[in-house]
């Protein structure tokens, strides 16, 4: 779709268009919903997370400014609308949830070229799987802070948590899908082996 269609539909839902609305929906859900996937709990939880995505969509349409462009800015809605459903959801996590203010325990850097999961020849669906399987508070800081790119300060203040909670959570994360890519690894050369 180019940025002149976008324009249009973007237009047409400010004026209540439903064939705009769903024409819309129809394109980026698919793309947005991978990206709930990583923020909930299951599919069902994400595709919660979706709809309630793009009501927000829908609703705050009319406030796009055109800085910058509207797949950021659509992405930016339904990333929020992931944290807002953590904490309304943060009673149920909270069992899964380990927060702890402890100084990070090996003092690793953030930016340890071990932990830099992205030069890894995995495919991406094993991947993902690995990363939806940590627990929430991990699954929740790895994504802002690898997949949206912000700092552990900003992450603090989305989640109402400390910086070196969010710091532990990285690393607790790191060393989950360590353990989990080595395990995988391990099991393929098992696999690979021949008597």
């Amino acid at each position: 779709m180019t940025e002149k269609e976008k324009e249009i539909l973007i237009r047409g839902c400010i004026k209540g268009k439903k064939r705009a609305f769903s024409e819309l929906y129809n394109f980026y859900a698919p793309k947005m919903l991978g990206v709930c996937m990583r923020y909930g709990k299951s599919r069902e939880d994400a595709e919660d997370i979706l709809q309630e995505g793009f009501i927000r969509v829908f609703k705050n349409i009319g406030t796009y400014g055109h800085k910058g462009s509207f797949d950021g800015w659509i992405r930016r809605v339904m990333v929020n609308t992931a944290i807002n459903h953590y904490h309304k959801h943060k009673r149920y996590y909270e069992n899964e949830l380990e927060i702890s203010d402890n100084r990070l325990e090996s003092g690793e850097s953030d930016n340890s070229a071990e932990d830099d999961f992205r030069e890894l020849n995995i495919p991406k669906e094993e991947l993902m799987k690995m990363i939806n399987e940590l627990p929430e508070g991990y699954k929740m800081v790895f994504n802002l802070y690898v997949f949206e790119g912000m700092t552990h300060i900003e992450i603090a203040k989305l989640l109402g948590i400390s910086r070196n909670t969010s710091k532990t959570q990285l690393m607790k994360a790191r060393k989950k899908l360590k353990s989990a890519i080595e395990k995988m690894m391990n099991v393929k050369k098992i696999a690979n082996y021949e008597i």
